[in-house]
């Protein structure tokens, strides 16, 4: 058998170490940082925890490594590349979210990590640019264009957005069995409330 090269060598690791990341989000979301240990990550990406240690030193470690690369991946200006009006690339935006769970898991990491006070302060500090500000200020644009059109409703665009994101992030992290009674709101009913004129009959 060829050895393999040192590119070889980088390009299996890299693609390891991602591996392991993707592990990370899925259990971190579920569990927060303190719920969360290494074999259930191990476990998750199909390791042993001797190749997991091999990557990451410790859970700590690992925490922060992933909050590093949600905060450089994680934003709402994907929605300006939606195709559609404003209205149909928000609904369209929100409906991804809820229909997709992978989709959610960077969102109910930040929500754990801002509610955990033992996060470390590495981590506390690529969080701060998580605040509904930020989402906001990402959006604005978008809404403002929409009003214009009639897609939103009239108002202050500001807690027009803040009252989509509130419901939206209740739902993300929202724990509660689900039975044939009780179903989850979908992108439709969530959009009614930020509906314009031009769409209310939709």
């Amino acid at each position: 058998m060829t050895p393999l090269s040192k590119e070889q060598l980088n390009t299996r690791r890299e693609s390891r170490k991602q591996q392991i990341l993707e592990a990370a989000l899925k259990v971190f979301a579920g569990h927060g940082l303190h719920g969360a240990k290494m074999s259930m990550i191990a476990e998750e990406a199909k390791l042993s925890a001797g190749q997991l240690y091999r990557f990451f030193e410790s859970k700590e470690e690992l925490f922060i490594t992933l909050i590093r690369q949600v905060a450089e991946e994680t934003t709402l200006e994907v929605i300006y590349d939606i195709p559609g009006s404003p209205f149909e690339k928000v609904r369209t935006f929100i409906a991804s979210i809820l229909e997709e769970e992978s989709i959610q898991y960077p969102f109910k990491l930040i929500q754990h990590a801002n509610n955990d006070e033992n996060v470390p302060n590495e981590a506390k500090q690529l969080l701060h640019q998580f605040s509904v500000k930020t989402f906001i200020e990402q959006l604005l644009p978008l809404f403002e264009e929409g009003q214009q059109i009639g897609d939103f409703a009239p108002g202050n665009a500001h807690e027009l957005i803040s009252a989509l994101l509130t419901m939206l992030s209740a739902l993300i992290t929202l724990n509660m069995p689900m039975d044939d009674d009780h179903h989850m709101p979908n992108a439709d009913m969530l959009m009614r409330i930020v509906a314009g004129p031009r769409v209310q009959k939709w």
